[in-house]
């Protein structure tokens, strides 16, 4: 799968959103969000790849980017699954898998809401 940066002034529609899983996972797509700039990378095999095409184009800092899977078939409130490997920060104070910050997660929230037209 291709990865595709999102950024607010061309966001993605969810039938994309769609249409990716269904390509890839079948039921989800991974994506990235760097909440400092308020962009994200999908469509990446893994939150990593997604992570290092951020850090490279668009010098995105690691304290700022997350992993998460989307699925887009789910509500919307439930659509966002905040695990991913690269989530383990220890020097940022994360220590999982998890976004285990309630005020992170909310803004990754905000990002994604932004990001795909529902």
């Amino acid at each position: 799968m291709d990865v595709r940066i999102i950024k607010t002034e061309k966001p993605i529609e969810i039938s994309e959103i769609l249409r990716m899983a269904n390509d890839g996972f079948g039921d989800l797509v991974k994506a990235t969000v760097d909440i400092g700039q308020e962009i994200m990378a999908v469509g990446g095999e893994l939150h990593a790849d997604e992570e290092t095409i951020l850090m490279e184009q668009e010098n995105s800092k690691r304290e700022n980017t997350w992993g998460i899977n989307i699925y887009p078939q789910k509500p919307e409130e439930e659509q966002i699954e905040f695990d991913s490997m690269i989530n383990l920060k220890p020097s940022f104070g994360n220590r999982s898998r998890n976004v285990e910050s309630d005020a992170i997660k909310e803004k990754i929230k905000q990002v994604v809401k932004r990001l795909i037209k529902q």
